[in-house]
């Protein structure tokens, strides 16, 4: 006869048959969940097609140059001042005047030194007929030849004492050394002006030197005569040439740059000294590269890039054309030259690129293209003051 324990199911069966049923309902859970998420998925509306501006990368003919920035200086430039000090009798300049050389500026009390110079002259005079006479005479065997000596001599003293008195008069007189355009002049007769004291700036300005630094590894591509093209804030669309008159042969220990100094005619008298100019400097022949706007490079630590634009493929549930989408693609640059530059690699002529708006972007994100406002692509572009 069986025992009531014999038809019990044992433990171990009804443990098994608990950890299934837990596994059933984990499951039916978690199926559920998964729906409600793919519903939820399926409902929620699609993402906003970003709009961007895009360009179609092109070939352009390319001049390597060396950039750098100048400062302007004259050929001739002095601030004048006077040797002695004296009190102003004669200004004979006005500010801004444009002089020649040799012409005279400024006076300073000086009758006292002419009254010397004409007591000089005067005895200079007396010397030259004594030692006339004593030629005379020592030719007539009348006097002895230390006499003539001591008439000479004597002469020539009193010429050099009215040369001496000469320069200490042309001294009280500012005259132009060269030609050129006076500075501001605040001077008046009367004053007293001290020894050394500027009076005012000449400039000669039909041509001016422009300084500027380049780096030691640029020096083979350098050589005297070389074009140099400057463009400066104060003349935008503007552009002056030049040409490299002298290389420093010494290069900075310090900052390894060499000195370079271009003349760039100024028949206008458009440029002064010491304004700011930036500088191009032609080196080897023209060739075309591949140009893009650098508003359109994504500069990254891991690679430089672009969002190429993929063309519209199929269509929505609704028969609508499906926007077109972009495609992240590394490049290789070269060179810039303004708002430009040169891409060597990575792209192919006739790709269209991504211009703006890339930080909305990534890869197959969709894209409405509005080309309305474009950013800056000038080769030379040129501050704008608003």
């Amino acid at each position: 006869m069986s025992t009531r324990a014999e038809h019990k199911p044992s433990t171990r069966k009804r443990m098994l048959w608990m950890i299934v049923g837990v596994l059933l309902l984990i499951a039916l859970i978690a199926g559920i969940k998964v729906l409600l998420v793919m519903r939820m998925l399926h409902n929620m509306p699609k993402p906003t097609p970003a709009t961007v501006s895009t360009v179609t990368a092109s070939e352009q003919a390319w001049q390597p140059a060396l950039q750098s920035v100048g400062s302007l200086r004259a050929v001739n430039g002095a601030n004048l001042a006077m040797d002695v000090a004296g009190v102003v009798t004669a200004v004979n300049l006005k500010s801004g005047q444009e002089v020649k050389e040799g012409q005279l500026l400024l006076q300073l009390r000086d009758s006292d030194d002419v009254a010397a110079l004409h007591q000089f002259e005067a005895a200079a005079q007396l010397a030259k007929l004594t030692f006339d006479r004593a030629r005379q005479q020592l030719a007539a065997q009348a006097i002895s030849q230390a006499d003539y000596d001591t008439a000479a001599a004597d002469f020539k003293a009193k010429q050099a004492a009215v040369a001496q008195q000469q320069a200490l008069v042309a001294k009280k007189q500012l005259r132009a050394p060269f030609s050129g355009r006076a500075g501001i002049i605040t001077l008046s007769p009367g004053d007293y002006l001290s020894a050394g004291t500027a009076v005012a700036t000449l400039q000669q300005l039909d041509s001016l030197f422009v300084d500027f630094n380049l780096p030691q590894r640029e020096l083979g591509r350098l050589h005297v005569g070389q074009r140099v093209h400057l463009t400066l804030d104060a003349y935008a669309g503007r552009t002056f040439d030049g040409e490299i008159s002298a290389i420093n042969p010494r290069v900075d220990p310090e900052s390894r740059n060499v000195q370079v100094e271009a003349r760039v005619p100024n028949h206008d008298q458009a440029l002064t000294p010491g304004m700011f100019a930036k500088l191009s400097v032609g080196v080897g022949e023209q060739r075309p590269r591949l140009t893009l706007p650098q508003a359109a490079i994504v500069y990254n630590p891991y690679g430089d890039t672009v969002y190429v634009v993929q063309p519209s493929k199929g269509k929505d549930e609704q028969g609508k054309p499906l926007p077109a989408t972009v495609q992240q693609t590394f490049v290789t640059l070269g060179d810039t030259r303004g708002d430009q530059v040169a891409v060597v690699k990575g792209l192919e002529p006739g790709t269209v690129v991504v211009t703006s708006g890339q930080i909305k972007l990534k890869n197959g994100a969709p894209i409405i293209i509005d080309n309305s406002v474009q950013p800056a692509s000038n080769m030379q572009p040129t501050p704008q003051e608003q």
